[in-house]
């Protein structure tokens, strides 16, 4: 999926985020209270405040709808809730489990990611220790099994080609690694576009590369930039 943003304030060229589909939905059992986490993609605070409201009415007898959120490529906005459990006992270990999740090896990037978890006591008291780990481990183990994406702020390049030889040109980029982006038509040629890594010395090796397929007809010119998801390998 790619979304045409303004990346002039963002530091970070790529995050880890949600793949794109429902809310993921898992729940554990610890001493007789469920723990129901629901992670939602969410790239803005409102699509995450979104998902606890309407959690909130999901599951309207629940004692606890505690949250926690992570926005933005450059991990900027982070909130949490406790919703009524003892301070500091559930939304900030919720979040400290967004926060920390290892994505890659010494890698914890993952953003645009809301969590909630809802809360049925089942009359144990878990004391503030065991309110701590049971709400790190639901996100944790939430995180454990939904699929994710690398999210990556690409260069745009686009080159004009006839409408002959688009799609086998368009296969044998693909057949080389390049993301392929929108395809337009005009009435004399086909627009392709390729999504490169947003640094000088890719988009020349992907501008040599269409040449080499083209006989040297086709200039590749750079346009603007999309965050892409890219999946991860």
């Amino acid at each position: 999926m790619a979304e045409a943003v303004d990346t002039g304030l963002s530091r970070a060229a790529a995050y880890t985020t949600l793949a794109p589909g429902p809310d993921f939905r898992h729940e554990i059992e610890i001493k007789r209270s469920r723990f129901i986490t629901v992670l939602r993609r969410a790239g803005t605070e409102e699509a995450a405040r979104d998902l606890v409201a309407g959690l909130r009415r999901e599951f309207h007898d629940a004692r606890h709808h505690c949250s926690a959120f992570i926005i933005g490529p450059d991990r900027d906005i982070q909130r949490s809730n406790d919703d009524g459990e003892p301070s500091g006992t559930a939304g900030i270990p919720m979040l400290e489990a967004l926060a920390k999740r290892e994505t890659a090896p010494g890698v914890a990037d993952l953003s645009d990611v809301s969590a909630v978890v809802v809360r049925y006591f089942g009359g144990v008291l878990l004391g503030a220790g065991g309110l701590v780990r049971a709400y790190s481990e639901s996100v944790s183990s939430a995180l454990s099994l939904v699929p994710m994406v690398r999210r990556s702020r690409l260069r745009i390049c686009a080159a004009e080609v006839p409408h002959t030889a688009a799609g086998r040109l368009e296969n044998d980029l693909r057949a080389a690694g390049f993301v392929m982006a929108e395809t337009s038509y005009a009435a004399r040629h086909t627009v392709l576009r390729v999504a490169v890594p947003d640094d000088a010395g890719t988009i020349a090796g992907a501008a040599e590369r269409l040449q080499l397929l083209t006989a040297g007809s086709a200039i590749l010119i750079p346009e603007g930039t999309e965050w892409v998801d890219v999946p991860l390998s």
